[in-house]
């Protein structure tokens, strides 16, 4: 039995002993001692784990016979009900981004990290369990600040935090709980986490739900109060298999009926049942005695009163401490002094101590993803640090960026950054297939957690390195040594969502090795994450080089990504909401692919010099500005965007390689400025420019790294070249009247100055050689 099999099956045992009263009996007391003091469970308790892991174990009841059989077989349980719930915070951007600035930005997503991985846990009394090291390392915190100070007192839910153990937790990890809890307890335990999160952040939108079940119902999904002769089960969903209700519900892709039946009846139906409630209840609608969220907290604002600095609401103080003397709101006041707190810049949070606010966040209770970072680099710190050859910097050295400004003087384009968010592909089918238990809901959530955390310190670890402030930026933290940071801003990690800030010249290649290692190390671990499914990569990957890709081994679980390039005083609301439109971009190419059995990674991305340079959104300025209608029907698209991560790897190979012979760029914008005229007048004023290089090394470069990789006809007859262009759609019909060309050459141009020339960098690792051997 694995760990995660023996905790639910203790989590259920739990709620079964302590029954629907609210006061605890001496089994359970007795439970809790030994659980606190790690010692043998009690004999009553042991027996009643023992008749829930029987009970898991049965197999399924495939026809009504046997599901009538159950109740009769465990007849002193089939009426015991058993509390879930669900919940956590909602617009969670609206939240974060509704400041202007990162110090807030940065503080907003923190306190909502404090609060899902360590003020939820501690109702639980996490701090006395290995599984949450966040929260023992915050256990005065947990012990103190939450249950006692908060939780148990009158005026909230004195008798709830007796009723909880770690055992009940499914997860709590993106942004969410789900949770086991004794039946009489989960009106309570909903209604705790609406009021943590909106009395610690006064403006965060949240909502949670719970509903009892019955223990059967755990294995065999929601069941009637009675079975009988009457209840729908497999022969009659056999009989019923066109209606379009039943259709709609239960019938899967390449699944038999009976195993789609089998597949839609386990503990994810429960799942599905508190999240349809959940959105009943985040969209105002009353579905229970519990009090209503129609009405959210409200700060009254008067026309004639300094705002804060988001606008929102009317400001109450001015720290002059602070540069530029910021005013602030309750609401906002508590995301700065967090956001100081995850930057480890406690040196001016004195402005707070003034302002006369009674609220107070523990130090020890958050923590910097920075932290983190530092943490996995501790077995490998020569793979980071190691990479400034000239000055050997301890880490202790290296601070934590505190600006954008901070991460744009890491890029070799000085003043640009990149905003990265990526989000997982393929999980609603994969929990729908293949997560049937709350053990496998466990492993799952961690399985993901654990993935998409490491991937991106991974992804961080391989191309990012110490970086040395400018005197200017230097000046500003009012330093007289020399300031080296990371130059990464991770804005958050939750779930199998992630969003950062890296300077500009890394960041395709960071969201591609973000993408590889996420499934990399999905399937190196023992769940079911392998893909049988093979695809053909000539019908995927429109970049053919010598080192093809096989198609097999996939994961069935991938990430897209959506990457903006953009100035770095370019507003983060703003980049955010266009790097939100990429990943919807990434995502449909991801979703449209997969229907060639890729179940891969995306990657759309967009280079914007100037603010004012898109109107209204990126969909509309690619098919309106970037998209061409010539003779003949022909659409030429001056675009390739979304690509596969073997696309990218092929994209940023060529753009090195035009870096490397020093291709000269009149030319390169020349030709793109040339692509609007048409097919034929591109194509023959690429092939008169490529003709009139004189660096003969730069001619067969462009013929192996662009024209063969990326411009062959798909016909393999056609011995032709299409260069710069590539055909989208097969020929129909020996016309090509309706084939849509595409090219990768503006992007390629896009990027050329974020490229950075291995010739220099190989000079200038001789000269740090020389340096070093003087």
């Amino acid at each position: 039995m694995t760990d995660s099999q023996k905790n639910i099956a203790v989590a259920i045992s739990w709620c079964l002993a302590w029954g629907n009263q609210r006061e605890p009996n001496n089994l359970v007391t007795q439970t809790r001692k030994a659980l606190t003091e790690k010692k043998e469970l009690p004999q009553e308790f042991q027996e009643l784990v023992n008749k829930v892991q029987k009970l898991q174990a049965e197999n399924f009841p495939d026809t009504l016979e046997k599901l009538k059989a159950l109740p009769a077989k465990y007849p002193e349980h089939w009426n015991a009900e058993i509390g879930l719930v669900y919940g956590g915070a909602t617009k969670i951007k609206q939240y974060v981004f509704e400041a202007a600035k990162l110090p807030d930005i940065r503080g907003a997503s923190a306190l909502l990290d404090r609060i899902n991985l360590v003020d939820l846990p501690a109702f639980f009394h996490c701090e006395t369990h290995d599984d949450y090291p966040q929260c023992q390392r915050a256990e005065d915190y947990c012990q103190n600040e939450v249950r006692k100070e908060w939780l148990d007192k009158d005026r909230n839910f004195p008798e709830l935090s007796q009723a909880l153990i770690p055992e009940l937790i499914i997860y709590s990890t993106g942004g969410n709980i789900l949770a086991f809890c004794p039946a009489a307890f989960i009106d309570d335990l909903a209604n705790a986490i609406e009021k943590r999160y909106t009395e610690e952040t006064l403006t965060a939108n949240s909502c949670a739900v719970g509903e009892k079940f019955k223990l059967l119902e755990i294995r065999c999904g929601l069941l009637p109060n009675i079975i009988n002769n009457d209840t729908f089960w497999m022969d009659k969903y056999l009989n019923n298999l066109k209606h379009p209700l039943i259709k709609a519900y239960f019938e899967q892709p390449d699944t038999s009926p009976e195993k789609a039946f089998e597949e839609r009846k386990t503990f994810n139906e429960l799942a599905g049942k508190l999240a349809s409630l959940f959105n009943q209840r985040r969209n105002g609608n009353d579905i229970s005695d519990r009090p209503s969220r129609r009405y959210p907290p409200m700060f009254e604002t008067h026309p004639y009163i300094i705002r804060d600095e988001g606008d929102r609401r009317s400001a109450v103080m001015q720290a002059e401490e602070l540069p530029n003397q910021p005013w602030f709101s309750e609401a906002s006041a508590r995301k700065r002094l967090v956001g100081q707190i995850a930057k480890r810049d406690n040196s001016s949070t004195e402005w707070y101590k003034k302002s006369g606010f009674t609220w107070q966040s523990e130090d020890n209770a958050i923590e910097s993803w920075v932290n983190k970072f530092e943490d996995f680099l501790y077995e490998i710190p020569h793979k980071y640090y190691g990479k400034v050859r000239s000055e050997n910097i301890h880490p202790s050295r290296v601070k934590e960026a505190l600006s954008v400004r901070e991460i744009g003087d890491a890029c070799q384009s000085k003043g640009f950054v990149a905003y990265i968010y990526a989000d997982g592909n393929n999980m609603g089918g994969y929990i729908q297939k293949v997560i049937k238990t709350p053990e496998d809901y466990k492993n799952f959530s961690r399985d993901i957690f654990k993935a998409t955390e490491e991937s991106v310190y991974a992804a961080l670890t391989e191309h990012l390195e110490p970086h040395k402030l400018n005197q200017n930026l230097q000046a500003e933290r009012k330093s007289t040594k020399a300031v080296w940071i990371h130059p990464f801003e991770i804005l958050t990690i939750g779930g199998d969502d992630v969003m950062l800030i890296v300077p500009a010249d890394k960041a395709l290649a960071i969201a591609k090795t973000i993408g590889e290692e996420f499934e990399k190390i999905l399937l190196n671990k023992s769940g079911d994450y392998q893909e049988n499914k093979t695809y053909q990569p000539q019908d995927v990957h429109r970049y053919h080089h010598t080192k093809q890709v096989t198609g097999e081994r996939q994961c069935k679980l991938s990430m897209s990504t959506g990457v903006l390039i953009t100035a770095e005083d370019t507003p983060i609301y703003y980049a955010q909401k266009l790097t939100e439109q990429l990943l919807k971009s990434a995502k449909k190419q991801a979703k449209e692919l997969k229907k060639n059995d890729y179940y891969g990674g995306t990657v759309d991305f967009l280079v914007m010099k100037s603010v004012t340079m898109i109107s209204s959104n990126i969909s509309e300025f690619r098919s309106n500005g970037l998209t061409k209608t010539g003779k003949l029907q022909q659409k030429l698209k001056l675009y390739a965007a979304p690509y596969t991560l073997h696309e990218l790897g092929g994209l940023l190979a060529t753009a090195k390689a035009l870096k490397e012979v020093e291709f000269p760029k009149s030319q390169l914008y020349q030709i793109r400025s040339l692509l609007e005229r048409g097919k034929q007048t591109a194509i023959l004023n690429y092939l008169y420019f490529r003709a009139r290089l004189s660096n003969k090394k730069a001619q067969e470069l462009l013929k192996t790294q662009f024209e063969d990789a990326w411009c062959k006809p798909k016909d393999d007859k056609n011995k032709g070249n299409l260069a710069p262009w590539m055909s989208l759609k097969e020929k129909k019909e020996d016309s090509d009247d309706k084939v849509t060309y595409e090219t990768i050459w503006r992007e390629l141009v896009d990027l050329y100055p974020f490229i950075e020339n291995p010739n220099k960098k190989f000079k200038s690792s001789q000269s740090e050689a020389g340096v070093l051997q003087s």
